[in-house]
């Protein structure tokens, strides 16, 4: 074999160890285990050559193995930090949407956000509220919407805002001829389509705990002679109370009382739906709600070493 010829291979195998090497103390440091045993002398160019690639097959499989152990590692770390305690879903209609929060921070829901990040509790809040749902559309929402399903199925608590459109739509079909009769006419219809909404969602998750947030009166404190309109949104307020409090699993949350305060402004530009304010009262009032609930769930999953994942 020629000098010149000897010394290409030599110059390759000087690569190969020196790849090899790099890759294996960079893969594995500790211990340190030496690439070949065999001298790289002329007539055994070919064993030492096959003993790299042994090694270098060795080093690829053990780097394999780190990065499946890494790979793991990321895992289970980013599920420690991203882990859900609670899951909420939120439904419904302006109320649930944020409609009037001048600051664009979800209306109550973003109250309710800012609370729970005061706490240990990691809470998931999905929100589904659209502005002029009325109980037909929230229905027709549940039936075909699969982000709302599968939300509902999975959630641990479940709030709920509808029916003020609802009366809305009773005036503006009845504008010429507007009476207590039509408003408890519609009023049945509207107890129907309620009890459709929490037995749909008692299908999807008979687990849950659902509350359905009052109405409110937006005209008092201001104009108190309306009576006729306290009548006919206490008597829509009972009928909600009684259709969610006949399940087990039901709750009320009356927020009537809250926009009776004079001398504060609690509503929007538009009069009608909460400003800020507003719905600081009532993110307030759900936040003392599920608080009792939310900790008795995540004490049971605590003792019961249980994850809420799981």
């Amino acid at each position: 074999m020629s000098n010149h010829r000897k010394k290409v291979l030599l110059i390759i195998l000087v690569g190969l160890i020196v790849a090899g090497s790099i890759a294996f103390f960079i893969f594995r440091p500790l211990p340190i285990y030496e690439t070949t045993s065999i001298q790289p002398e002329e007539e055994n160019i070919t064993t030492v050559i096959n003993q790299v690639d042994e090694k270098d097959e060795e080093v690829q499989s053990n780097a394999t193995d780190l990065s499946l152990d890494l790979k793991t590692a990321v895992e289970e770390t980013l599920r420690i930090f991203t882990r859900t305690d609670v899951k909420i879903t939120a439904l419904g209609d302006s109320l649930t949407q944020g409609v009037g929060d001048e600051t664009n921070s979800e209306g109550y829901i973003g109250v309710l956000k800012g609370y729970f990040d005061q706490t240990d509790t990691r809470v998931a809040i999905n929100n589904f509220g659209k502005r002029g749902n009325r109980t037909d559309q929230l229905l027709t929402r549940l039936t075909e919407e699969e982000a709302i399903i599968d939300s509902v199925e999975e959630a641990d608590f479940i709030l709920v805002t509808i029916g003020a459109n609802d009366l809305m739509q009773v005036v503006k079909n009845n504008a010429l001829n507007l009476n207590l009769d039509v408003f408890n006419e519609e009023e049945q219809a509207f107890k129907t389509r309620l009890t459709d909404i929490f037995e749909m969602i008692n299908d999807y998750n008979p687990d849950a705990e659902i509350y359905l947030l009052g109405f409110f009166n937006p005209f008092l404190g201001y104009f108190d002679n309306v009576i006729a309109l306290n009548e006919i949104l206490t008597s829509w307020n009972q009928t909600g109370k009684e259709v969610i409090e006949s399940y087990s699993n039901g709750h009320h949350i009356d927020l009537y009382d809250l926009f009776a305060l004079k001398d504060i402004s609690l509503l929007a530009d538009d009069n009608f739906h909460p400003n800020k304010t507003g719905y600081t009262l009532i993110g307030a009032r759900v936040y003392n709600y599920l608080k009792q609930d939310i900790d008795t769930l995540t004490s049971e999953l605590s003792s019961n070493n249980v994850s809420p994942e799981s």
